[in-house]
């Protein structure tokens, strides 16, 4: 398998991130580490190996990216609006130098699929209902999509725009017109061992129950009670879900 290495600048942060690229052609496929976690992820834990049929049959190409989160959204000792603000600089890096990297890299191929595990699907959720012009499908595995769980402090303008509970239930008008159009999320999630003391099944419900009532493209998929929050049920999910889009 094709398998290279890229480092990116982000003039946000002034310093490089990590993408890893696996593959030679296919549909872009964009993935999101779990909290705090690098590139190497889902080369690491089986992601890979558990596509590695599409990827080598020329169906899609992954790419997978350093988080920030350490800067962002766990930096403990920044209020919940000082992180969001950090965070912008992520998806900023995400948007005007990852995704030219990609459409470039893969020959002006431009339909990319983010997806996520844990945080990660966080990620993936939220840039695809920001950003459904550029993202306009997400899957998401095990996600947390409320990060006002994640500390206290002033929230304003910048945590409202980047909490998927918040703003999906203010969504409409035209706005939310187009994103009925445009978007589609797959939000997966086990029933077993973690998925409940982590809170992903609840937000994992919670968001699909959002999106459902503003009559958006969503599909929920819970897997059964011996699926817990691990590497080996979201291989088993990736697997199974992302053949339907490449």
């Amino acid at each position: 398998m094709k398998r290279e290495h890229h480092r990116l600048w982000s003039p946000g942060f002034e310093a490089e991130g990590g993408l890893l690229a696996y593959g030679h052609w296919g549909r872009p496929v964009l993935a999101f580490p779990t909290s705090e976690g690098s590139s190497r992820e889902y080369e690491d834990f089986g992601m890979v190996a558990a596509i590695s049929d599409l990827i080598e049959g020329g169906r899609a190409k992954l790419y997978v990216v350093d988080s920030a989160d350490s800067a962002s959204w766990f930096a403990r000792h920044l209020d919940l609006e000082d992180r969001a603000l950090v965070h912008d600089r992520y998806e900023q890096w995400i948007v005007d130098q990852v995704l030219p990297f990609i459409v470039n890299d893969c020959g002006g191929r431009a339909d990319v699929i983010v997806t996520g595990c844990s945080f990660g699907a966080y990620h993936a959720a939220n840039v695809a209902l920001r950003r459904a012009d550029i993202f306009p499908l997400a899957i998401c595995h095990s996600g947390m999509y409320d990060i006002a769980t994640l500390g206290d402090g002033h929230r304003g303008d910048a945590v409202y725009f980047h909490n998927p509970v918040d703003y999906v239930a203010q969504l409409d008008g035209e706005h939310l017109d187009w994103l009925r159009r445009t978007a589609h999320l797959v939000l997966v999630c086990g029933q077993g061992q973690w998925e409940d003391t982590t809170g992903s099944l609840d937000s994992t419900r919670r968001l699909a129950e959002q999106c459902h009532d503003k009559g958006l493209n969503v599909e929920l998929d819970l897997w059964g009670h011996d699926v817990p929050h691990d590497w080996p049920s979201w291989c088993s999910q990736l697997a199974h879900h992302l053949p339907r889009f490449c």
